[in-house]
């Protein structure tokens, strides 16, 4: 299956002359139908600041729809625990961020990883859903291999993530279930959570920001809101106040 070319990984070495002789890595997932590309501003900008960055694709992302209808949460989440372990290997500390899905994952790893991972970024995740047709999508997904796109709320105009125009629901669905066991384990996530939230957001409601912040078992774990952006908050208006905030952090976290 041929790869779009705005959705490969994104790769960065350690600087760690300009990170207090430390080797930091950091890992970067994208969110839902979505691929690397709406992360790699925030990869490239934690990179000048001499960070190890690996931004991957998720499996059945960045390619179409169908296929990622054949991939599942346990497929994404081996994705990103390949990453993560590659880093822990070859880095002093590491520090996990995620965008919307991306953020389920990494906690994810952050609970299964509680002694080893020095920080967790988290922007608009999902853990947790009040809409009510997602509980017709056991059923629904027999008759209907997908839905309409989820992907681009965005609100800074001529601005796109180059999303899936369909959602697929075999791969949803997998999403889904996977929610409560995750929300199950929040407690065993104790490293530093910074959490930036849009305050209006499209996609994910605010229902998994109070169950992350009420559930971690983290000492640290403080909540930002965006004024100015909608779920894809990483290319959007208050873009440059996650990066710059979530390098403050990193640099807090792993020092």
């Amino acid at each position: 299956m041929t790869v779009q070319p705005h959705a490969t990984p994104y790769s960065s070495s350690a600087r760690p002359e300009l990170t207090g002789g430390r080797s930091i890595g950091v890992l970067l997932s994208h969110g839902f139908t979505g691929s690397p590309f709406s992360m790699k501003p925030w990869g490239e900008y934690l990179a000048d600041k001499g960070y190890a960055v690996e931004v991957p694709r998720l499996p059945g992302h960045g390619t179409t729809w169908q296929e990622m209808n054949r991939t599942s949460w346990a497929d994404w989440y081996g994705e990103v625990s390949r990453v993560y372990e590659k880093l822990a290997a070859n880095h002093d500390a590491v520090v996990l961020g995620g965008l919307s899905m991306g953020g389920a994952l990494v906690l994810r790893l952050a609970a299964d990883h509680p002694d080893q991972v020095a920080g967790v970024l988290l922007v608009n995740p999902a853990v947790a859903s009040d809409r009510k047709d997602l509980l017709a999508v056991p059923v629904v997904k027999y008759v209907l291999p997908s839905l309409g796109a989820i992907g681009a709320d965005i609100k800074k105009p001529g601005t796109d993530e180059h999303a899936y125009p369909r959602t697929p629901l075999k791969a949803l669905d997998t999403l889904v279930k996977a929610w409560k066991p995750l929300r199950a384990d929040l407690g065993k996530v104790t490293a530093p959570v910074l959490m930036f939230r849009s305050v209006d957001d499209h996609v994910v409601d605010p229902s998994s920001s109070k169950i992350i912040l009420s559930t971690v078992g983290s000492k640290e774990a403080n909540e930002v809101l965006l004024e100015d952006s909608y779920h894809v908050a990483t290319i959007d208006n208050d873009a440059e106040r996650i990066f710059t905030e979530s390098a403050e952090f990193i640099a807090r976290v792993t020092a």
